[in-house]
C-alpha cells in the first residue's frame, strides 16, 4: 500500500492473484467498500476486475484474466523496453542492436540501411511511447488509439 497525490494505491494478494485497488481515503480494516464504475470506455474491463476481486474475496476462483497479450506482443514489448534502456544509457543504435540481436548479425558496412537498424529505431521509439503513457493502452484490449 502506498499513498500518492491522487489517493491510496493498494495491492491485495488473494491466493496467487494480485488485485490492484485505488481509494480516495486510507483504507480501514473491517469497513465496507463499494466499487465505483464510471460508464465510460473502460467499464467492461473495470466490471470484470471488480467481479474477479469479489470472487477472490469470497473464496472462489477469480477466473481468467480479462485479456492476455500474445507471446509475440510480449516479446516485442520486452525488446522495446530493453532497447530504450540501452539507448537512454548512452548506447548508439548500433550498440543497442548488438545487445538485442547479437554482434554477429550486425553488418560492418551498410549499417545505415540495414533492416536491423530500422527495427532497433522502431523498438526505441516504441519504448519511448510506452514511457510517455502508451503503456496504458495495454490495459485496454481490442481498442485502437490514435
Amino acid at each position: 500500500m502506498r499513498r500518492a497525490a491522487d489517493g491510496w494505491h493498494i495491492v491485495l494478494r488473494i491466493g496467487a492473484t494480485d488485485h490492484r485497488v485505488w481509494s480516495k481515503e486510507p483504507p480501514v480494516v473491517g469497513a465496507s467498500y463499494a466499487a465505483e464504475l464510471p460508464f465510460n470506455g473502460d467499464l467492461e474491463a473495470r466490471a470484470y476486475a471488480a467481479r474477479r476481486l469479489w470472487r477472490a474475496m469470497n473464496g472462489r476462483a477469480p477466473g481468467p484474466a480479462f485479456h492476455k497479450l500474445s507471446k509475440q506482443r510480449r516479446e516485442r514489448l520486452s525488446a522495446a523496453i530493453r532497447a530504450l534502456d540501452a539507448h537512454t544509457a548512452g548506447g548508439s543504435y548500433r550498440m543497442t542492436a548488438e545487445a538485442l540481436f547479437g554482434k554477429k548479425r550486425i553488418p560492418d558496412r551498410a549499417w545505415k540501411t540495414h533492416d536491423l537498424r530500422n527495427r532497433t529505431v522502431r523498438l526505441v521509439q516504441g519504448g519511448l511511447a510506452l514511457v510517455r503513457g502508451g503503456y496504458r493502452k495495454l490495459l485496454q484490449p481490442g481498442r485502437r488509439h490514435k
